[in-house]
């Protein structure tokens, strides 16, 4: 067989002087690298050398007594042996000072526990020093250092120069000395301490900084938000700060600032993630572009919403991280701010992603007990139920404060359940007929249409459908649906919010608030429950447990019931009506008299908007009680209740007869009565309006005056337009004294004002003044129909 040839080809003399130079250079460096380790090592042996011996030396040897035995012995052996005679004392002191020295060698160590006894136990660590090779100290060698080579004609020329490798000598004394200066730092004086000045100089400076940066952050961001996600991660990565003098300012700053950042470059849709499609989908730079942006913005949106969920979270539960700087007092600040930040993304974010979690955060706070926190909470949601115009957003709130509710056991605050008072909703899906029960039509399909029509009508069938289909997007009709349907399913979770109250916790304290949703929202309650709700309400007013101005509300929720869908219904309010006549004179006649308005606004609905069904001998009662009623009551409760009267007396004119001094019909008035239909009211005069005329408070004059005349729309005795426009609850809220103090000195009558005011005679004000706040001692407050009586009889006499 023929050799096989050599296809190697030689290499060329330029490729062999690349290879021995890059070879020469390697084995340098591979030599360099040796001696350093071989150093270094021998470094390690000798500093572990000198530990053991410093170990060795520093205990101290407790030989046996026998030991010490032969130890006498031998040394007297010694003494007699060695011609002592022919030493200096000082020799042989020397010589006893070397033994002791000496004796950690020539001792027994196998009693003592080993130096290092986590090494092997076969080698020592004298043997494994003695196995070292030795080396003599030779002249320090030279290290090159490769510089930056140089190019010429000929080409490149490397560049190298020599650098003197330290010794191990002298390389031990270097440790030594880092050793001593480490040693003399820490047995240094520590530096002086800083005055309260220099310290708030100190801090002030700090802040200003942070502050600069924090601006300078957000600008960047604001200009160019697309390009600024990592300015944006650098400054929520501040609300981390660390340093104790100014990390809670400076995490108030980042808070508030992130979030109006975050009102500015966020977009007015949700933002969804790409689908795995989506994502290998090759796209334009720009829409690359964008999609980075917002998956970016969507992220550092999460982070910062986690961030100030975990600080209230943290101050909730009175959590202090070990790695923190902030006291737990200053979590309180910091946590007002963090629910402050997200009422705002509540509010003005309401379309963009994570709203739902904010909710379900807000919610449960607004029963907090920190009362800053649930206002702000609760201001949040009402405003979020302002404008909020679709449904959508308050549904979900609705839901999350059902469940609140449920979940605590209907032991929260009354202000929870008022939020939904607020809702939005004036209409719902009520099926009233046959027509609206059937479903709509729906467009035919092109199977039916093949069916049934032919070509010709086929097209025009095509034609007429799309007319239809626009002009449905034109009306917006499919909103229209929406909303109503979504109006629906929240007024149906409040009712069943409400009714569950009413079954099972009827002595709670959010009765008020129940009863209160339930006549604003009555009207769109289902007419199948009317007589049931009617029932609980009677039953809750008969069973006494109610405060009075809860009992009120009843009253007014029964006959907004009655007013709305429940005219169709047959039911008597007659028991209403007998418990507001028969409680009028429990009205508080002091300065807490909120409970005005109540009663004004259910003698709207009880007297005036059911006119119809109300009879005169009920309207003379409660007119009559009125007047009797505004003598003890302050001046806006009075003007509240003259302008009831105005009004009542012109829907009803026959009660014109009131203002007659003679009887109509048998009987006589029986003012303890508290049925309205039986106490013979038209056999009564309305005399209050007399000693009202002289009242001290010029509008409840002008009322008395014009009552007097038979409340006339037109002549002198008409009221201005600014009183005759206005219902009694306006008026009774404009002339409101809820603040004021007024404590008038109680003066004795002296007969000629006696005989004057009962005679009619007009007198100064200030007389008035002295005998009205006479008259309105206990007397008249806690015994109102003592006190009529007792008016009644001095003017008729």
């Amino acid at each position: 067989m023929k050799p096989r040839k050599n296809k190697k080809r030689v290499p060329s003399f330029r490729k062999l002087l690349k290879t021995s130079k890059v070879k020469l250079d390697n084995k340098l460096k591979n030599k360099q690298f040796k001696q350093q380790s071989i150093a270094k090592k021998y470094r390690k042996e000798q500093r572990k050398l000198r530990q053991a011996v410093k170990d060795v030396t520093s205990r101290t040897s407790v030989p046996l007594e026998e030991n010490k035995k032969k130890h006498a012995a031998e040394r007297e052996e010694e003494e007699e042996a060695l011609p002592l005679d022919m030493m200096d004392e000082d020799d042989l002191k020397l010589m006893e000072d070397l033994a002791q020295k000496a004796s950690f060698v020539t001792r027994d160590l196998s009693s003592v526990e080993p130096v290092h006894a986590k090494k092997r136990k076969q080698e020592s660590v004298i043997d494994r020093y003695e196995k070292m090779p030795r080396r003599m100290q030779t002249e320090p060698e030279k290290e090159l250092i490769h510089l930056l080579p140089i190019k010429d004609k000929s080409g490149i020329i490397p560049q190298t120069m020599e650098k003197p490798v330290i010794s191990v000598a002298q390389n031990e004394e270097e440790e030594d000395t880092e050793e001593m200066e480490v040693v003399e730092e820490s047995c240094e004086e520590p530096q002086p301490v800083l005055t309260t000045d220099e310290l708030l100089i100190q801090r002030r400076r700090k802040l200003q900084e942070k502050k600069r940066h924090i601006a300078a952050l957000a600008a960047a961001i604001l200009s160019d938000p697309e390009n600024s996600i990592k300015k944006l991660k650098e400054l929520r990565a501040m609300l981390m700060e660390q340093d104790p003098n100014v990390a809670v300012i400076v995490r108030k700053l980042v808070m508030v600032s992130l979030m109006e950042i975050f009102k500015d470059i966020t977009p007015s849709y949700k933002i969804r993630p790409l689908t795995e499609a989506e994502k290998h989908t090759k796209v334009r730079k720009e829409t690359q572009k964008l999609r980075e942006f917002e998956e970016g913005l969507v992220s550092q949106y999460k982070f910062y919403l986690e961030n100030l969920e975990q600080t209230v979270k943290d101050w909730k539960q009175r959590k202090l991280k070990k790695s923190n700087v902030i006291s737990l007092k200053a979590y309180k600040g910091l946590a007002e701010i963090a629910v402050k930040c997200l009422c705002e993304l509540l509010v003005v974010l309401p379309h963009f992603n994570f709203h739902n979690n904010i909710i379900v955060l807000i919610v449960p706070l607004m029963n907090d007990t920190s009362k800053l926190i649930s206002e702000m909470c609760c201001e949040s949601v009402k405003k979020l139920f302002k404008q909020d115009k679709l449904g959508s957003v308050s549904l979900g709130v609705v839901k999350v404060i059902s469940g609140l509710v449920k979940s605590r056991n209907y032991d929260v605050r009354p202000e929870v359940l008022k939020i939904f008072l607020h809702l939005r909703i004036k209409e719902v899906e009520v099926k009233k007929d046959a027509e609206d029960i059937t479903a709509k039509k729906k467009f035919m399909s092109f199977k039916e249409k093949r069916k049934n029509l032919s070509r010709m009508q086929r097209k025009w069938k095509k034609a007429e459908e799309k007319l239809e289909r626009e002009l449905l997007e034109a009306e917006a009709s499919e909103s229209k649906e929406k909303k109503l349907k979504l109006h629906t399913e929240t007024l149906n979770i409040v009712f069943l919010t409400y009714f569950r109250i009413l079954k099972k916790v009827q002595k709670s304290p959010l009765l008020p608030a129940v009863l209160e949703g339930l006549a604003k929202f009555a009207h769109l309650i289902n007419v199948e429950f009317f007589d049931d709700l009617l029932v609980v309400l009677h039953s809750l007013i008969a069973s006494g447990d109610l405060s009075y101005r809860e009992s009120l509300h009843c009253v007014l929720t029964a006959f907004h019931i009655l007013s709305g869908q429940g005219d169709v219904l047959n039911i008597d309010p007659s028991k209403f009506y007998s418990h507001l006549y028969r409680t009028l004179f429990k009205l508080h006649a002091g300065a807490t008299n909120d409970d005005m308005v109540i009663v004004l606004q259910c003698l709207d609905v009880m007297l005036t908007k059911r006119r119809k069904q109300v009879s005169q001998q009920r309207a003379l009662a409660f007119i009559k009680r009125l007047s009797t009623l505004a003598l003890h009551v302050l001046p806006n409760s009075s003007v509240g209740i003259l302008a009831t009267n105005r009004i009542l007396m012109q829907t009803f004119p026959k009660t014109d007869l009131l203002l007659d001094n003679e009887a109509h019909g048998s009987g006589l008035y029986l003012p303890e009565l508290d049925e309205p239909e039986c106490c013979n009211a038209q056999n009564t005069a309305l005399w209050e309006l007399h000693a009202l005329r002289r009242h001290y408070h010029p509008t409840v004059q002008k009322f008395a005056d014009h009552l007097i005349a038979g409340a006339p729309a037109e002549g002198s005795e008409a009221l201005r337009p600014d009183l005759s426009r206005r219902s009694g609850t306006d008026l009774f809220e404009t002339y409101n004294m809820k603040g004021m103090t007024f404590n008038p000195p109680v003066a004795s009558v002296t007969p000629r004002k006696k005989d004057k005011f009962l005679q009619g005679d007009s007198f100064l004000n200030e007389d008035l003044k002295e005998l009205i706040q006479t008259h309105l001692s206990e007397a008249a407050v806690h015994r109102p129909l003592d006190f009529a009586k007792h008016l009644k009889e001095s003017s008729l006499s």
